[in-house]
């Protein structure tokens, strides 16, 4: 079952994906309307709904696990959906788990630093999700719309001379191996947004005072270097979309399928990791079992001296006699992430 609901999940994110090595021209090659052949929004969000649970399922092995972390990359143009892509796709997890950074204007201090030296400070921890809302990217996107930016960068002349991107991009996917051979994977993900739908998206800022507070007119401003835009992302994704850290195209012009799609690339990432529960040692079974006695002991006269035994055995049969060691929980230093899913059921 879990083999196939896998395949599942694959085959439905294949299409999104940016195979390595191919040369990718958004405006043909990926449709920002695309839904997968799914009928409506309500059959939509029911899948959401099943993926935020798996999401939940699995970020709770991953601490548990404490050995891989996941870094979920956001690119898109403005109004495409980014921050409601990742309220809506983490709704379900432990937010001690996740971390969430947007990257604004570069401060002195990082100007003072390598372009790629913010961005590492911000990785997240073994066991942990971090998302970038906006990137490193930003830094082969709007540096390259607005090649005026590099001047603030402060670097040296001979740094600034020749292809400057293409030099990125091989700087940005080497530094993408070097976090993924350190057991952090990345999920890359560029909403596809339409021009008209940003247009109409736009308008609902201005016109809705509820939205108001969402509008920029620096965002409208940037509407103008459209096509500037959609070459940067298009190079971008043809160069830097690699075995290792792969770009999903997520078609952003329905948000109900955008989350979909995110959520299942996420869910897609961590089922291919297969964190595990850590299973305790010989010690620790007999500590366990000599707790566990004493607990029984204490039970109220005609009150059911274990209540969860009958259930730990049934699942241990249908796992074929390995469930009671997969749902042992790793002590020491990182203890406060072992309650992720169990704080709300011990009342």
């Amino acid at each position: 079952m879990a083999d196939l609901r896998a395949k599942q999940i694959a085959d439905f994110i294949e299409p999104l994906r940016v195979t390595p090595g191919s040369k990718v021209v958004l405006a043909k090659d990926f449709d920002p309307a695309f839904k997968a052949g799914i009928a409506n929004k309500k059959d939509g969000e029911e899948l959401l709904k099943h993926g935020v649970e798996l999401l939940a399922e699995f970020q709770d092995k991953l601490a548990a696990q404490d050995t891989y972390g996941v870094l979920l990359v956001l690119q898109a143009l403005d109004a495409a959906g980014k921050d409601g892509t990742i309220r809506h796709v983490m709704s379900g997890v432990n937010p001690q788990g996740v971390s969430v950074h947007g990257f604004k204007v570069p401060s002195v201090e990082e100007l003072d630093h390598d372009y790629l030296w913010r961005y590492a400070q911000r990785l997240p921890a073994r066991g942990d999700i971090g998302i970038f809302n906006r990137s490193h990217y930003e830094e082969v996107l709007v540096v390259r719309v607005h090649p005026e930016i590099l001047d603030r960068q402060h670097m040296p002349e001979a740094s600034s001379k020749g292809d400057i991107w293409k030099r990125r991009y091989r700087e940005i996917n080497d530094w993408e191996r070097y976090v993924t051979d350190q057991g952090f994977r990345l999920v890359k993900l560029f909403l596809n947004l339409s021009k008209e739908e940003q247009r109409l998206r736009f308008l609902r800022r201005v016109d809705l005072a509820e939205k108001n507070w969402k509008f920029s007119a620096a965002d409208a401003h940037e509407r103008g270097y459209w096509d500037a835009y959609q070459k940067a992302f298009s190079e971008m994704l043809s160069a830097t979309s690699t075995e290792w850290a792969p770009w999903y195209v997520i078609p952003a012009d329905r948000k109900w399928f955008a989350r979909i799609s995110a959520a299942a690339v996420l869910v897609d990432t961590l089922m291919r990791i297969d964190p595990r529960y850590p299973t305790v040692g010989e010690d620790q079974q007999r500590e366990l079992e000599a707790t566990r006695q004493e607990l029984l002991a204490e039970a109220p006269k005609g009150a059911d001296p274990d209540p969860f035994a009958a259930g730990q055995a049934g699942d241990a049969a249908e796992a074929g006699g390995t469930g009671g060691k997969k749902k042992g929980k790793k002590q020491g230093k990182k203890g406060d992430k072992k309650d992720r899913k169990t704080g709300g059921k011990d009342g």
